[in-house]
């Protein structure tokens, strides 16, 4: 017997042997039981998740003399018939081929006569969406109302395609893509049978890139039992063979990408690309895994929605807590478009540098969602710049501390001798100040006084008001520094301080002595107000 590819020789041949597909299985096997059978069934889902097979099996049962639980027995005279080829009551049309009006006539006028053997004649149309719209003009009347012993199965992949009048004619089935654990568990018992020696991370990823199509998965591994022959299948050589990366590459290049390392990212790349691997392949595997670190890191049961083993799912979510959602849904965008623009690429090695580094310096980026990663980014060196900062100042308080002297923490109160002193001191006060250069701006033309008490008068002129007043605290914390007493200071105009004096003494001191005219104070103030105007200009 010639040698039979694996998805022929691991074809379900009874409901029982079908997987993934359940609720199709169980309504079909009753429909039989009861003997409610249609006449006109569409079955639609993606490739090689079962939808011929079944159609096959569906036409064995009702066909069938003595069914057993729904499906054919296998013992009986039409299974054997069908089983030999010899019977003609299953016919398969592909309408990617025959999608003319003529092949949809030829159906119309053999509906008309019995089957020879059987029940039913089971028309089955496989990619019937490929029918022209005369085709199905030409369809629709009989499937509306075929004969009594017709059954019509439609097969496709594209369901939009087809005409609603005839939709709504047909029981809609809608095959699910089939787990990678079911995948992967039935590709372990064919390989035990086939006694082929293949490790399980292997079997794993066969599984997970077959994108729930049974036959797919079972092409790939075909493949890979041809090359590899006598040898054991390892994970290795299954991403050298279908052209892949390894995860830990794309684990990597997140890492690279979000630490802003550019030059780690192009190593990458060309170690991609010198592998001879499939850069499309890998711009689509960084997608997959942008789209896991987001399910990761949003879901808290995260088991229950990614397909993969609980190691890998442990390492997503340790990952994801690295990158904020607003980055993981930056690089799902990036790489969406990635693997689109790749599709008609002549250099992809070129386009997936670009990428990458447009990911890694945000600042090449000026997308709407880059926006939110930059203020994340300042935000991050702001308070970066701060801590720095305080730390910066606490070991210079730290290594200054042991060189201060300690001052006490009440100053003895200055008495009036103490005043008169730095009255006659003033000049020397104002010199003081000359670390503080906006303060000895402001009292550079004041005069000290002395009238009574242990009070320090400020005489200033009317203009200077405001910058004396506002300066008035520190000035008066630079006097008690100066003096090492606490001194009672009181602002005051020329004017005011004269009528104070008038008030006080009947006539007007001097700031520096006890009597003076005050005319001649008010002289000396302007004069030096003029001379430091005239200086400034």
């Amino acid at each position: 017997m010639s040698y039979l590819a694996l998805y022929r020789k691991y074809r379900p041949h009874t409901f029982d042997d079908v997987v993934g597909q359940e609720h199709i299985v169980r309504t079909l096997k009753n429909q039989i039981n009861s003997n409610r059978v249609a006449h006109a069934y569409l079955f639609t889902g993606s490739r090689g998740t079962g939808k011929t097979s079944i159609a096959k099996i569906f036409a064995r049962a009702v066909n069938c003399e003595a069914p057993v639980n729904g499906s054919a027995c296998g013992e009986c005279e039409t299974c054997k018939r069908v089983q030999d080829g010899t019977g003609i009551n299953i016919i398969e049309m592909d309408a990617a081929s025959h999608n003319g009006v003529d092949n949809i006539r030829e159906i119309n006028e053999e509906v008309k006569y019995t089957p020879a053997v059987g029940k039913y004649k089971v028309y089955i149309i496989d990619e019937v969406h490929m029918l022209s719209i005369g085709a199905f003009n030409a369809l629709l009347k009989t499937l509306e109302e075929p004969p009594a012993h017709v059954i019509f199965i439609l097969a496709t992949t594209d369901p939009q395609k087809i005409p609603v009048t005839i939709l709504s004619r047909c029981q809609r089935f809608d095959f699910k893509r089939i787990s990678a654990r079911e995948i992967e568990d039935c590709l372990r018992t064919y390989m035990d049978k086939e006694k082929i020696d293949i490790g399980e991370k292997a079997l794993a990823y066969i599984a997970r890139i077959a994108d729930g199509g049974m036959r797919d998965a079972l092409s790939i591994l075909e493949q890979c039992i041809s090359f590899y022959f006598d040898e054991t299948i390892t994970m290795e050589k299954v991403l050298y063979l279908v052209g892949a990366v390894d995860s830990s590459i794309l684990f990597d290049m997140i890492n690279a990408i979000k630490s802003q390392d550019a030059a780690k990212v192009l190593v990458l790349c060309d170690e991609v690309n010198s592998q001879g691997r499939s850069i499309r392949q890998f711009a689509s595997d960084l997608l997959e895994h942008s789209r896991n670190l987001l399910v990761a890191k949003t879901t808290n049961n995260s088991s229950e929605v990614l397909d993969y083993s609980n190691e890998y799912i442990a390492a997503l979510k340790e990952q994801a807590e690295l990158v904020s959602t607003n980055e993981i849904m930056r690089y799902i965008k990036q790489f969406g478009t990635l693997e689109y623009e790749l599709r008609t690429a002549i250099s992809p090695r070129v386009l997936l540098e670009v990428a990458v580094l447009k990911l890694c310096e945000v600042q090449m980026d000026d997308s709407a969602e880059s926006m939110m990663t930059k203020m994340q980014m300042l935000e991050q060196k702001l308070e970066k710049l701060m801590a720095q900062g305080i730390q910066a100042a606490s070991a210079q308080v730290v290594q200054q501390a042991p060189q201060k002297e300690v001052v006490p923490t009440r100053l003895p109160k200055a008495v009036p001798e103490d005043i008169k002193e730095l009255v006659a001191r003033w000049q020397e006060v104002l010199h003081s100040l000359d670390e503080q250069t906006t303060l000895k701006t402001v009292y550079a033309t004041t005069e000290a006084g002395y009238i009574e008490d242990d009070i320090l008068y400020i005489v200033y002129k009317q203009p200077m008001e405001f910058g004396v007043k506002k300066s008035f605290e520190k000035m008066e914390k630079a006097i008690c520094n100066f003096a090492g007493k606490e001194v009672k200071i009181r602002l005051m105009t020329a004017e005011e301080y004269a009528n104070k004096c008038i008030e006080t003494y009947g006539s007007s001191p001097s700031p520096t002595t006890e009597v003076k005219d005050i005319s001649q104070v008010l002289r000396n103030i302007e004069s030096k107000i003029n001379f430091n105007i005239e200086v400034r200009s």
